[in-house]
């Protein structure tokens, strides 16, 4: 097998279609098809590679390429090869993208193709996720559980906070009830060793932060919107950034930046959605918001005691997403039959088992699981509160509409501007909220 990684976008923007026609199917010069598989994760597609030279071996006459492309570049080269009648056979694509590809009838359609028995194998909140009227549009590969607290427990022993104090504490809009933000300005060092609860705490000379506050979307905002009861969007996909709850939640998160102090300047996280987990890595932030899909780089890059607990509540409890990844067949491909057997053995449990045995992703296809839950065990990491938080309550719906990208690209510059706290929190969503739902 063959695995290509794609090591900067700009090259796929330069040479326009021409990339494109390059990833599509072709036959080789011994008579195999060549299927191209796309994706912007390194951790699973080193995990892929097993599962597709099973697939070679079980299919003579089909190669698989990996197609890694960088997140920053994915999508819009995707939408340029794609849109041009070319493209990747198959792809990753994520909720807030799929709907234009769906409009645009760019995809299989999996119900038609694979059929109900394939699909009842699957997660069903992802089934959920990428199916409109009755019909999906791709097949799971990837479930994130829900949210976690990644702790540095070296930083909270120093400070005298447990990671079950952090995970029973609730955050609230109402200081008299809010009893996460003492916690994070107790683990907020400044570089004379003061905490950020001290009037000696020096504000522009931090050693490490308590939170990883940002406009980080999946687990920073809608988490904190959903638990103090707010709205993200409507059942349309028009932005509600207005609404009064969702208000709150931003507010709460802009202080924790601008005035407590507890989480890097937005200056240096917008639009850098790395950077907190890099510096989380490199020990400067003690509380690591995040899903399963860092948990390999967790595990590889920490060099201090870490452990996960489950996040803090809100008024209306533990508010969280549990969104999917599917791999989409490529309406555009000139091998479907060849296609419809690899989607066959990427939504098979034996097919998504190497994602999880390698603990890169929780695997979407629902007898794969015990793969991933086996290997982290092995590593002594209890996994088990990215999904004890999701018991008993529906996780809250992930973006959704077919011009959230677009409708991101008018809203992001205000909202930044809302982190760093150039603009006031209720003024700039409302402009976010306009720019966005002019979008048509």
């Amino acid at each position: 097998m063959t695995y290509r990684r794609i090591l900067a976008g700009a090259a796929a923007v330069l040479t326009g279609v021409a990339l494109a026609g390059c990833s599509s199917a072709d036959a080789g010069s011994d008579g195999d098809v060549t299927l191209t598989l796309r994706l912007w994760d390194e951790n699973v597609a080193t995990s892929y590679e097993g599962s597709i030279e099973a697939f070679e071996a079980a299919n003579p006459g089909i190669k698989v390429e990996l197609n890694v492309v960088p997140w920053d570049n994915y999508f819009n080269t995707l939408r340029n090869e794609v849109g041009s009648g070319a493209g990747d056979d198959l792809f990753w694509i994520n909720g807030a993208s799929v709907g234009d590809y769906i409009d645009n009838g760019n995809l299989v359609n999996i119900t038609e193709t694979l059929g109900e028995e394939a699909i009842s194998g699957w997660e069903e909140s992802v089934v959920n996720q990428y199916s409109t009227d009755g019909q999906l549009w791709g097949v799971p590969q990837l479930t994130d559980g829900g949210s976690a607290f990644y702790v540095n427990q070296d930083l909270l022993d120093e400070a005298g906070v447990t990671a079950q104090e952090l995970s029973d504490a609730s955050w609230s809009p109402n200081s008299d009830d809010d009893t996460l933000l003492p916690l994070l300005q107790k683990l907020t060092i400044d570089e004379n060793g003061n905490n950020a609860a001290s009037a000696d705490f020096d504000p522009d000379n931090v050693a490490t932060y308590g939170f990883n506050a940002a406009a980080e979307l999946q687990n920073i905002q809608l988490n904190f919107i959903y638990s103090n009861g707010g709205t993200y969007q409507d059942a349309e996909g028009n932005l509600t950034f207005t609404n009064e709850k969702t208000v709150e939640a931003y507010q709460y998160l802009v202080d924790l930046i601008n005035e407590y102090h507890v989480a890097p300047p937005a200056e240096a996280t917008n639009g850098n959605g790395d950077y907190t987990r890099d510096e989380f890595l490199q020990g400067n932030i003690a509380v690591f918001e995040s899903g399963t899909y860092n948990l390999a780089n967790v595990q590889s890059g920490a060099e201090f005691n870490w452990s996960i607990t489950e996040i803090a509540a809100g008024p209306e409890g533990k508010g969280t997403t549990a969104p999917g990844i599917i791999v989409a067949g490529n309406a555009n491909s000139e091998h479907p039959e060849e296609q419809q057997a690899l989607l066959e053995w990427l939504g098979s449990a034996e097919g998504a088992e190497y994602i999880g045995a390698e603990g890169a992703a929780v695997p979407a296809v629902t007898d794969a699981r015990a793969a991933y839950d086996e290997y982290w065990a092995g590593q002594d990491v209890d996994t088990t509160p990215f999904f004890s938080v999701l018991e008993g309550t529906e996780p809250g719906q992930p973006v959704i509409g077919a011009n959230f990208n677009a409708q991101a690209e008018a809203f992001t510059p205000i909202l930044n501007d809302v982190f760093t706290g150039a603009t006031p929190v209720g003024e700039g969503l409302q402009e976010a909220e306009d720019a966005a739902n002019a979008v048509s």
